[in-house]
């Protein structure tokens, strides 16, 4: 199943990435040992998968995960 993750920031440096087919977001998040206080904002196909939809938001054929940590700015 191809589907596209992009980590960003210091989470990049946990690709490359082979995903299972069906995975829900939150076993992606476990897989590549993504640490909690790092998974910040999360967006398939570009919408938002709050934190209690992560399990059940199960990734089709296409999609694009994408995990962001806190970002900070100044």
């Amino acid at each position: 199943m191809r589907i596209l993750l992009k980590l960003f920031a210091t989470l990049g440096e946990r690709l490359p990435a082979e995903l299972a087919p069906g995975a829900a977001v939150q076993e992606v998040i476990d897989r590549f040992q993504l640490p909690a206080g790092l998974v910040h904002l999360v967006l398939v196909n570009g919408v938002y998968v709050p934190p209690a939809q992560r399990a059940s938001r199960r990734l089709v054929e296409g999609d694009a995960l994408a995990i962001w940590p806190p970002v900070a700015g100044g």
